[in-house]
């Protein structure tokens, strides 16, 4: 999500994107919203594109420290405000090309345009943004363009086949 305009979230993420593109991160987004008498900055970083995985909670606090301290220099929000860094989760919806290349890896589910809905492993995303899935049965190749809707999907049999190799390993 892009954040556009000139009121307080433009104004906040003209201040906060250099320091999270500088701690090599991308800024997903920025929310600036009223609760009750002060405001709630809300600030979501995640890992560039080419990045396989989730982003460590050490790394967060460090650039969210950094962040603060822009925020603290600079002065865009007006009044009290309370500073939430977070990133997207698993359970952000897969929207954007985007989003598709950084949970690859992952199981994945999408509701298709024409009503059908696929399962699988995403193993790539083409620069034509055509989606490579391992569904278990093949490899199939979905256009960005024609899902509805993806999410991740919590992955307990690959942690359950992780467990069983490391078993064997042991005995071997």
């Amino acid at each position: 999500m892009v954040t556009s305009g000139s009121g307080p979230a433009q104004q906040v993420r003209a201040v906060v994107e250099p320091v999270v593109l500088a701690a090599g991160l991308h800024l997903e987004d920025v929310a600036v919203s009223r609760a009750g008498r002060r405001s709630v900055v809300r600030v979501t970083l995640d890992l560039p594109d080419d990045a396989v995985g989730s982003l460590d909670s050490d790394t967060l606090a460090e650039v969210s420290r950094d962040v603060s301290a822009a925020l603290d220099a600079r002065d865009p929000v007006h009044g009290e405000y309370v500073l939430e860094v977070s990133t997207p989760g698993t359970s952000r919806p897969l929207t954007e090309p985007r989003h598709f290349r950084r949970a690859r890896t992952r199981l994945v589910r999408l509701a298709l345009r024409d009503g059908r809905t696929l399962e699988g492993r995403l193993l790539a995303v083409a620069e034509d943004d055509v989606l490579e899935l391992d569904t278990g049965t093949g490899a199939v190749h979905v256009p960005v363009a024609d899902v509805a809707r993806g999410t991740i999907e919590l992955d307990f049999r690959g942690i359950e086949a992780d467990d069983d190799l490391g078993t064997e390993a042991e005995e071997g």
